[in-house]
């Protein structure tokens, strides 16, 4: 079966969202074009890494001679959506993502593919022509949209519990027992 394509080239809408209490959150990478809506769950530390490394491609291309690609330093106020997540309907776990630059459309693309089903002690069991290619998501966003998508999921990320300030741990509302030595 080929893969299915959730494909997205200039999305109305692209953000990390969460659902649920800090703690038990479930992270979700929403991306709207018109009536088409898709949500892929991903974990905390994907989604960190993932605007980390928007904000990088980004500053590197600022760094091009001339800046051709127009790419704004800060967020661009009128692009900030601090809006809740639409209705979420989960597509699929998120295992690896993929993320790269369109110099022929000035556009950020992440590519994000569906945790493998398959066990590896199963894998020499399967016939080739049994398996499937499952389904991905692929998005393409320009820079100013990519700039506030890295904003928006660095506040969401960091929106969590808060970390002891002597481990660095989690603390939950019911409490923290501080792994730290002589506490």
């Amino acid at each position: 079966m080929p893969t299915r394509v959730h494909e997205f080239a200039w999305p109305d809408r692209v953000v990390i969202g969460t659902i649920g209490l800090p703690g038990a959150r479930t992270f979700y990478l929403q991306v709207r074009a018109g009536k088409q809506i898709v949500s892929i769950a991903l974990e905390k530390q994907q989604s960190a890494l993932l605007a980390e490394k928007i904000d990088e491609v980004l500053d590197q291309l600022i760094t091009v001679g001339g800046n051709p690609f127009s790419v704004p330093t800060g967020t661009p106020i009128e692009l900030v959506d601090n809006d809740p997540l639409e209705a979420v309907e989960e597509q699929f776990r998120t295992g690896a993502i993929s993320l790269g630059w369109d110099p022929t459309t000035a556009q950020v693309v992440i590519e994000a593919y569906p945790i493998s089903e398959l066990d590896d002690e199963d894998d020499e069991a399967l016939d080739v022509d049994d398996a499937t290619d499952g389904e991905m998501l692929l998005v393409r966003m320009p820079v100013g949209t990519a700039r506030a998508f890295a904003k928006r999921t660095r506040e969401v990320v960091g929106a969590g519990r808060p970390l002891c300030p002597l481990c660095g741990n989690p603390m939950d509302a019911e409490g923290h027992v501080c792994p730290s030595p002589g506490f």
